[in-house]
Parts: C-alpha cells; structure tokens; sequence
C-alpha cells in the first residue's frame, strides 16, 4: 500500500542555490548560541538583581544608577539587549516567512520587525551608555539625594 504525503504548505519556493552564505542555516544556528547565552545573562542579571545583598527589597533608582556606572554591568546589559531583541526579531522573522502567503506583505512586515529591532537597540544602547543619575544643571530639588547640588 503506498500512501502519498502532499506538500507542504509554502508560500513560495526558491531553489537551492549553490553558492552564497545560507542565512536560513546561520539564522538557525545563531538563534540555538543566543539562546544559551541568553540563560546565562538572564539569570546571572536576576541573580545579582534580587538575591545578592539585600535582595528585592535594594532595588531603585540607586541601585540601578550604580550598576550603571560599571562598565561590567553595562556590557553585560547591552549584551543582553542585542542578543534578546536580535533573537526575538529572528522569530518574528521566521513566523512572518511561515504564515504570511503574499510577497508584498512578508515584505512589509519583516521591514517592519527589522525597523522596531534597529530603533530599540539604538534606544537602549544609548539609554544605557549616556545615562546619568545626576545631570549638570538639573534643578537640586530634582536631584536624587546621593547627588551632590553643586
């Protein structure tokens, strides 16, 4: 008894090309590394952020300010924002060339995951690496109060 399969549903089809960088198989691979890499950021982060010293209850404006400081910590965030968003926008990628049948469409919406991944990593690239807790010229009364109002 022979029983025929039928092919999958594909919005379009290319033929596989004999040269040139297979981004599909480097998509892939990047979204296996990113995702280990992931863990251990996410959980090292949450580790620090609410078990070492004392605990939730340390977390404000301060505590944040102060991480922000270190170069450490600010790679380690940055990372983390690269990776995540890079990832994310990956999915999104591969979901859109999944179920989105019409070319123009695919089109629209991978430029769109593209353009909000590029606008919010420059965002929070820069958040995290202009960001001062205590700005020169600020009103004292708007200060925190480890800021000194000189």
């Amino acid at each position: 008894m022979s029983t025929t399969i039928e092919a999958p549903r594909s919005p379009y089809s290319r033929s596989p090309k004999k040269r040139g960088i297979n981004w599909e198989k480097w998509g892939w691979i990047y979204m296996r590394v990113s995702g280990v890499v992931l863990v251990v950021l996410i959980f090292g982060h949450l580790f620090v952020n609410l078990m070492v010293g004392e605990g939730v209850s340390a977390l404000n404006f301060a505590f944040v300010a102060g991480k922000l400081t270190t170069p450490f910590w600010m790679v380690w965030d940055v990372l983390m924002l690269w990776l995540a968003l890079i990832h994310g926008g990956n999915g999104m990628r591969t979901l859109v060339n999944d179920y989105a049948t019409q070319r123009l469409t695919r089109g629209i919406l991978k430029s769109a995951i593209l353009a909000a991944v590029v606008i919010l990593i420059v965002l929070g690239t820069l958040v995290v690496f202009t960001f001062d807790p205590c700005p020169a010229g600020a009103p004292a009364d708007l200060l925190p109060s480890f800021c000194s109002a000189s």
